[in-house]
């Protein structure tokens, strides 16, 4: 079974602790995502997260991001056996050489200070999607977790379009139910890399079903994220069951080709029991298997990505 993996922090833990001893290409201690671990379990693409966490001082912010970038060029790409994934043309390389690529994205646009002339930057250095905010509010909109509730700001929809002039992916997880609604407004590709079903796990942080009408309607994707609180309202209680139950809910709203799966590996402390690293996700393709056909356990594990970014990059 192929993968394609929408989310993890990788790049966010190989910043935040540069003297642990994190290795991707190691064994990995203090990684849920490396690449042994990966290929093992067949992913062909990894989508690695830009993280600024919100204690980072504003001014401070866009440095982060970019020492981010370059974990990501010199120790995820320089020094094995990731290809950047920058133009429809890199993607395809992927399945002629079978090699693993790696799609870098921006959680968050509290690193860009408020500046287009950022975000090009980071688009001339291989970022291609940008999910406007993390929980709370930034220049850009509010995230899901300001009490607020409020949308795109002025120069939300100034990035919003330059981010369309630019062909860069638009990602919707986190962002305020507002946020959403203004963004589908706009014309510009969207996802929600790393979201669940609201009517099975009632955390705000999930698309409620008016939402994921709209992201199927508009061939957006949605993927399913390992999180056990977005999983389960008793997040002890979740196991790859109830993950299930969000694949199904979406199918039940016409959603099975739209629905893909965004892990938040090295994003999260506790993990759904049998799905605690990037090695099990063939023990979630077999478990898929027993329940769907065939056909469509490959879509949501690799083509749905694959085929969205191809037309999108």
């Amino acid at each position: 079974m192929k993968w394609m993996d929408g989310h993890c922090d990788v790049l966010y833990k190989l910043w935040k602790y540069p003297e642990g001893g994190l290795d991707f290409y190691g064994k990995g201690h203090g990684l849920d995502v490396t690449y042994a671990a990966a290929r093992r379990a067949g992913v062909g693409m990894q989508v690695f997260a830009i993280f600024v966490p919100e204690d980072v001082p504003r001014s401070q912010a866009w440095q982060v991001a970019l020492e981010q970038v370059d974990r990501f060029y010199e120790e995820v790409v320089r020094k094995g056996g990731v290809q950047p994934v920058r133009t429809p043309e890199e993607l395809n390389t992927l399945t002629r050489e079978n090699r693993m690529g790696g799609l870098l994205s921006l959680e968050g646009a509290d690193a860009l200070q408020g500046s287009l002339r950022h975000l090009r930057i980071l688009s001339r250095l291989g970022v291609r999607q940008v999910g406007l905010t993390w929980n709370y509010a930034n220049e850009a909109a509010d995230g899901i977790e300001e009490e607020r509730g409020g949308g795109l700001t002025r120069f939300g929809r100034e990035l919003v379009r330059e981010m369309q002039r630019l062909r860069m992916v638009l990602d919707v997880s986190h962002l305020s139910v507002r946020g959403f609604w203004d963004v589908m407004e706009e014309n510009l590709p969207v996802i929600a890399s790393h979201s669940n079903a609201r009517a099975i796990c009632s955390h705000r942080r999930n698309l409620m079903d008016d939402q994921i009408r709209a992201l199927v309607d508009r061939k957006g994707l949605i993927g399913i994220t390992f999180v056990p609180k977005f999983v389960h309202d008793d997040p002890d209680a979740a196991t790859v069951d109830d993950l299930l139950k969000h694949i199904e809910h979406i199918c039940s709203l016409g959603g099975e080709e739209r629905i893909a799966f965004g892990s938040d590996f090295d994003g999260i402390e506790q993990k759904i029991p049998g799905l605690e690293h990037i090695g099990k996700l063939s023990l979630l393709g077999e478990e898929l298997l027993k329940r769907y056909p065939e056909h469509l356990v490959k879509r949501w594990t690799w083509t749905n990505w694959y085929e969205f970014y191809a037309g999108q990059l």
